[in-house]
């Protein structure tokens, strides 16, 4: 039988060396992630008027399903290492770098329409591509939350 060939076994990995912020870029630009002068003024009313000691809100993601993924806000006062920051007057913003991969490229706006008031996610597949839903199941029929 003929030698196929030799095996060589897989080389270990070499440390990184550096910092790791010459790699991880924790200031967020308004080219990552737009949030509307309308959205901007609501958040600093929300947090200027909380009771608890409230110094950025998080922008966080879940599971989505057939349905795509769902976006949603809170308030925090603590940066974990993975977080990037797009700071405002007032308040930053938190996106850890997994939610960030979801939401690159989306505007952050606030509507006030008669009887209802809300934030929407908007394009929030702009980098990535799709919609977010497959269609099998009809909740691929359009509309934002």
């Amino acid at each position: 039988m003929e030698n196929v060939g030799i095996y060589t076994p897989p080389q270990k990995n070499k440390p990184i060396t550096g910092e790791v912020s010459d790699k991880f870029h924790v200031n967020l630009t308004n080219e990552d992630l737009e949030v509307t002068q309308s959205a901007q003024d609501k958040l600093n009313e929300i947090i200027s008027q909380s009771d608890e000691d409230v110094s950025a809100i998080r922008i966080y993601i879940g599971g989505g399903g057939c349905g795509g993924m769902s976006y949603g806000m809170t308030f925090t006062d603590e940066k974990s290492d993975f977080d990037t920051v797009l700071g405002f007057d007032g308040f930053n913003i938190y996106v850890d770098v997994v939610a960030l991969n979801y939401l690159r490229g989306a505007q952050i706006d606030y509507i006030q329409e008669v009887g209802r008031e809300r934030f929407v996610f908007n394009n929030v597949f702009a980098q990535t591509g799709g919609t977010g839903a497959c269609g099998g199941c009809g909740s691929a029929g359009g509309g934002c939350a």
